[in-house]
């Protein structure tokens, strides 16, 4: 019988339509997904229409194995092609193979390293300005807050743009492209793309036409900047990358990876701070000690840990995804090709197994401890890890600062917010509402 199981068999799950069980987790949350893990194990498979076999991974040994796998069997850029949409053909997300790490090695080191710390001072003061606009004494979300101060931080700290009159140009349609990118509509829309279901989106084709227009209208802008060689910001450390062979990247590859920080990198960060401050304002003692950290101005350890804890226990994305090339084991179980391999970082955030009182917001667990490698997964893993990474959490713990060293923030009820899924982001139900009581001058 073992050798039958192992010649092919996908793990059980949940049986019925799968719109069903879509529409009781998105009323029942986390939780309704987490008794399927219950009831079926590590390993669980749902069939989702015009996707195929999706197979569930919850335990870190097995996630490991599949972020860690053969490449070439465990396609990565197949797994996201949803997203492609969004993002275009050669966005790092997209790319698999030899095209996939030379587009890397061009796109790492402007992530890490010292090349990060001289970014620090200017989102300190565009988070500065950001909390000047809020108001004070009324309740207010923070998500489209956070939106709009990512936004500014790519535009001004990553495409190194500092005209005024081209960032008032930029801002109204990259914000249609990033609310449309990051519409309900987009998975919709896509699993009935068959029928149309794309191309008779006419406002998102006029919005990712005009973004096309301003990105490699900025790239041809950059290209000829005679103090291009001189410039320190992202993108034109991109623009002067070259490979082994001393090749750059094309305009076309430019335009994709630049739509892939603009969408990934705002959206993700946006949502995380948002949840980060939801935690917070529900935790007053953690509150104070960031406060206590922030006006020291002596180092940002206590900072690095609410990060990452707020990242565990709400993942601004819930999964990774793997596209089977050819057949693969798994726990016993050989996967047909096809299959999409689903590390699902929800159910792996709140293993009791890996996280003392899992459900408990805790940084200090973070301060003395790092998290095991593949059970906090807020980044990805593998070769496949988020290049920016390192970029989201020092933007991250310089916006908590700057916002705590000035800002008194409470909530505006007890009640914690429970996840929405907009495209394959968690955002804060009601947008992540806080009051901001106290504001003292920059």
């Amino acid at each position: 019988m073992a050798g039958l199981r192992t010649r092919r068999s996908l793990p059980p799950g949940p049986r019925g339509p799968f719109v069903y069980h879509m529409l009781r987790a998105l009323v029942g949350g986390v939780p309704y997904v987490a008794r399927w893990r219950e009831r079926y194990g590590d390993l669980f498979t749902l069939h989702v229409p015009s996707i195929g076999c999706v197979v569930a991974v919850t335990d870190p040994e097995l996630v490991k194995q599949a972020l860690t796998g053969d490449p070439e069997v465990l396609e990565a850029g197949e797994g996201n092609r949803p997203l492609e949409i969004a993002v275009g053909p050669r966005s790092l997300l997209i790319l698999d193979g030899t095209e996939h790490l030379s587009q890397r090695k061009l796109l790492l080191p402007p992530f890490h390293g010292a090349a990060l710390d001289q970014y620090r001072d200017l989102i300190g003061r565009l988070a500065d300005e950001a909390l000047d606009r809020m108001p004070v004494g009324k309740p207010f979300g923070l998500l489209p807050r956070m939106q709009e101060l990512t936004l500014e931080i790519i535009m001004q700290v990553v495409f190194g743009i500092e005209d005024e009159r081209r960032l008032a140009e930029l801002r109204p349609r990259l914000r249609r492209l990033l609310a449309l990118a990051t519409s309900p509509q987009i998975y919709p829309r896509y699993a009935l793309r068959a029928v149309g279901g794309m191309r008779s989106w006419r406002s998102y084709r006029r919005a990712v036409t005009e973004a096309d227009r301003l990105l490699l209208d900025e790239i041809a802008r950059r290209r000829a900047d005679p103090d291009l060689e001189s410039r320190t910001d992202i993108v034109a450390l991109l623009l002067r990358a070259r490979t082994e062979e001393g090749e750059g990247m094309s305009d076309a590859a430019m335009r994709d990876q630049l739509a892939t920080l603009l969408i990934a990198g705002h959206e993700t960060t946006a949502n995380a701070l948002s949840w980060t401050f939801e935690r917070l304002v529900r935790h007053p003692d953690a509150l104070e000690r960031l406060t206590e950290e922030a006006a020291a101005e002596n180092g940002d350890a206590y900072a690095g840990a609410v990060v990452q804890e707020a990242m565990r226990v709400r993942p601004p994305v819930p999964f990774v995804a793997r596209k089977l090339t050819r057949s693969f084991e798994l726990d016993g179980h050989v996967l047909p090709a096809g299959t999409r391999v689903l590390p699902l970082i929800i159910l792996i955030h709140d293993r009791a197994d890996l996280y003392q009182d899992p459900h408990a917001f805790r940084p200090e667990r973070f301060l003395d401890a790092r998290p095991e490698t593949y059970g906090w997964l807020p980044f990805g893993g593998g070769i496949r890890r988020c290049i920016g990474a390192s970029f989201a959490t020092l933007e991250m713990k310089e916006v908590l600062h700057r916002m705590v060293r000035r800002g008194d923030f409470a909530a505006t009820s007890k009640r914690s917010e429970r996840p929405f899924m907009r495209a394959i982001f968690f955002s804060p139900l009601r947008g992540g509402r806080v009051v901001l009581e106290r504001r003292t001058a920059g």
